[in-house]
């Protein structure tokens, strides 16, 4: 039994479509992430999923049981908001307990409750104060403190972390996964953060335009995206997609990029043959195109190139060079001792094994 499935789910706020057919089963213990640009419909569909909105159409069953028509509070989840939602005249115990209050809990396993959940979130000194005496990190665990009481079936999180500053937010990224690893709890988390993404999920759904363009494990999404758009968003640089043709010559397939003597001709593997007279879209990762001396832990499939570059960019582990490909823009990923300056000539080495092909017109990936 599945601890969340969506079957068929449609959102219209009058003329306009947010939700197009989300169909997505989630299984108990696993930390799902729902992440897409601004407006996708992702925040939608947790509300939904939470009963603070219905569905136009489709069903909705948390632990096998269908909600449709279910209040949010009898839903049996629990929800992390982005603005943590606290009572600011209630002290952080009261807070946590508010909700265990009203269902009526006696006072023993309320404060039994606080106790292991104090604990389990390093907050026993904070009991006490009150939300304007606390930071935005403690009050995100307060939060998280509050639905963790109730023992939910489901955990919903509204893209929290986004009001952290840049190193808080990768603090609590990580205390909520290893909170997760912990208790082994069913969790929806909704951010715009891809990076949130690949390092918290065990599945990733990437939406665009009130659709699912692909429900599938990190590793999956980053190195066989399911079209362009999947491409293009996940990944932080993201990957490079260049126009080419696909060739066959004496038994070796190759892409091409560009025309004329700017033209470029990589050797792809041998699976790639069914291609050739293809035009298609390659996708290769930023770190596929590193400085010439890289291995990149396979021994084959692997091609040197001199580039001209445009544009670095210094980041401390590492530098991102904008080179010219065949005529085309691509970002490389190298070492930050490699020292290219705009207008230099560089030597690459490029890992054609992981080489992604796309279909230019439908952008789905082929191979």
């Amino acid at each position: 039994m599945s601890a969340l499935s969506l079957s068929g789910i449609t959102k219209s706020f009058g003329a306009m479509s947010v939700l197009k057919g989300i169909d997505m089963k989630i299984e108990n213990g696993e930390f799902t992430v729902l992440v897409g640009p601004s407006g996708c419909g992702k925040s939608t569909l947790l509300n939904i999923i939470a009963g603070l909105e219905p569905p136009t159409a489709g069903t909705i069953e948390i632990g096998g049981r269908v909600v449709n028509d279910i209040a949010p509070k009898d839903r049996n989840i629990a929800m992390v908001f982005q603005t943590y939602a606290l009572y600011p005249s209630m002290t952080v115990r009261q807070n946590i307990t508010f909700g265990l209050e009203c269902r009526n809990v006696p006072k023993g396993e309320r404060e039994a409750a606080v106790t292991r959940v104090a604990a389990l979130l390093q907050i026993e000194k904070l009991l006490d104060r009150k939300p304007s005496q606390l930071s935005g990190g403690q009050r995100q665990r307060v939060a998280m403190g509050r639905a963790l009481v109730r023992d939910p079936l489901l955990f919903l999180f509204d893209e929290p972390l986004s009001n952290l500053d840049a190193k808080l937010r990768v603090e609590m990224r990580m205390e909520i996964k290893q909170l997760h690893q912990r208790i082994r709890s069913t969790n929806v988390y909704v951010t715009h953060d891809q990076i949130e993404a690949m390092t918290m999920a065990t599945r990733i759904a990437v939406m665009h335009q009130g659709e699912i363009q692909q429900f599938a494990d990190p590793d999956t999404v980053y190195n066989r995206p399911a079209n362009l758009f999947v491409a293009r968003f996940m990944g932080a640089p993201p990957m490079n997609t260049l126009p080419a043709r696909i060739e066959t010559a004496a038994g070796v397939v190759r892409a091409v990029i560009g025309q004329g003597d700017a033209a470029v001709a990589l050797p792809l593997p041998a699976t790639f043959a069914a291609q050739t007279g293809r035009e298609v879209v390659l996708g290769l990762r930023p770190e596929c195109i590193a400085e010439e001396d890289r291995r990149f832990g396979h021994g084959g499939e692997r091609v040197t190139l001199e580039l001209p570059v445009e544009m670095t960019e210094p980041t401390g582990a590492e530098t991102i060079v904008l080179a010219r490909l065949g005529g085309e823009r691509a970002l490389a990923r190298v070492s930050p001792d490699v020292r290219l300056q705009p207008g230099d000539r560089g030597r690459f080495a490029l890992d054609m094994r992981r080489v992604c092909l796309f279909d230019p017109g439908t952008g789905a990936l082929i191979a």
